[in-house]
């Protein structure tokens, strides 16, 4: 049960992570004019993406430093999400191990 629960979660982070990179390519393209924000598509787009990662990236932008224009807290998040997933196959195994 508790194998399934680690699965889980893992797995909503690596969503988390696509969503991230999603996000990012989505800024490049509206940064370089290859999309508009006055397309109604990619506006619906964008804010959903916002919506969902707003709550994990505000912590974050009010602990880093401003940098300028560029953002480093997608990045931030990603590695933070990184080592999470590092850290809880670490306890799958362990828990694996001990037969439970």
């Amino acid at each position: 049960m508790l194998l399934a629960l680690i699965s889980i979660i893992g797995y909503l982070m690596t969503i988390l992570s696509t969503v991230v990179i999603v996000q990012f390519i989505l800024s490049l393209l509206i940064s370089f004019n290859v999309v508009s924000l006055s397309n109604n598509i990619v506006a619906a787009i964008w804010q959903a993406l916002s919506v969902i990662l707003d709550p994990f990236l505000k912590p974050i932008r009010k602990i880093m430093p401003d940098t300028g224009m560029i953002d480093f807290s997608p990045m931030v998040l990603l590695i933070g999400l990184r080592i999470l997933q590092m850290l809880l196959v670490g306890v799958a195994n362990d828990i694996s191990a001990a037969g439970m």
